[in-house]
């Protein structure tokens, strides 16, 4: 490391896990303890997901309205012992030199990976914003996404010519969130240059039927999100019922661990605040 910007090797690394034998299997955190709980699972990359940065600070996804809180999180991440992609929305900008500054300033805090959406606006706009990051921050991994299967009608021909014009503009892998047709993913692969990243489904192809297919990357999205949501909604509805919770939950002390800390000085670990421990 140099200062806080990651070191070129590491850049390659990231970019290497698109070519490697097995996709790159990326889980996406929304704050220091989920993306540390998440490396310490082995992954070496980790993703963050523009939806929980924005439920967490009250902010509506996609809305432009989370940069100062994107940033944020890429400092708090950004030096930690895993490689670090962030979900910029669509750059929060439509100006492409804004969002090649706001690249520029994610690179500078140790980030290696950046993934932009297109939200079916112009094609050249989001060819320039492309273009203007890797301009401004030539070694940071661009993942250019198109929404035309998300939020559009799933056109093939125009989302694959989008995807060309994101390629031709130096997009390192493209992204097409929606697409979980097995046929179609084919033609997607054999058609591009760039890897393919696709939103695992749980209605759709396994990870194993994915790697088959000849995706290199899969991301989870907000589902993780999402799940832990679901289960303090599961939780609160077993205590309520006088059911014992079920379910795997981190200790007091191992939550403490992700941010580096210790109980505090005095704080007793017998009596009841043990024996709770000790069940969860």
């Amino acid at each position: 490391m140099t200062g806080t910007v990651r070191e070129d090797s590491a850049v390659g690394d990231f970019a290497a896990l698109h070519h490697a034998a097995e996709p790159l299997l990326l889980p996406n955190a929304w704050d220091h303890a989920s993306a540390r709980i998440l490396a310490g699972q082995g992954f070496a990359a980790i993703g963050t997901t523009s939806l929980a940065v924005a439920a967490a600070a009250g902010l509506p996804d996609g809305a432009s309205a989370t940069r100062d809180e994107t940033l944020r999180l890429a400092l708090a991440l950004g030096t930690e012992p895993f490689l670090l992609s962030v979900d910029a929305e669509s750059g929060f900008s439509d100006d492409p030199d804004e969002v090649a500054e706001f690249a520029r300033e994610l690179a500078a805090v140790g980030v290696v990976g950046i993934n932009l959406e297109d939200g079916l606006g112009p094609v050249t706009r989001h060819a320039a914003k492309i273009a203007a990051v890797k301009s401004a921050a030539p070694g940071l991994f661009v993942n250019a996404r198109t929404d035309t299967y998300w939020v559009g009608d799933g056109d093939r021909r125009e989302t694959l010519a989008r995807l060309d014009a994101y390629q031709q503009v130096g997009a390192d892998g493209v992204f097409v969130p929606g697409l979980t047709d097995p046929a179609e993913i084919t033609t997607f692969v054999r058609h591009l240059d760039a890897p393919l990243n696709i939103l695992y489904s749980p209605t759709g192809p396994t990870i194993a039927h994915l790697t088959d297919l000849g995706v290199r990357r899969i991301s989870l999205g907000s589902l993780l999100y999402r799940r832990a949501l679901g289960a303090a909604l599961e939780t609160l509805a077993d205590v309520r019922a006088g059911r014992p919770p079920h379910g795997t939950v981190p200790t007091y002390a191992d939550v403490q661990a992700f941010s580096g800390c210790r109980s505090p000085a005095g704080r007793s670990e017998t009596g009841d605040t043990a024996s709770w421990r000790a069940d969860w």
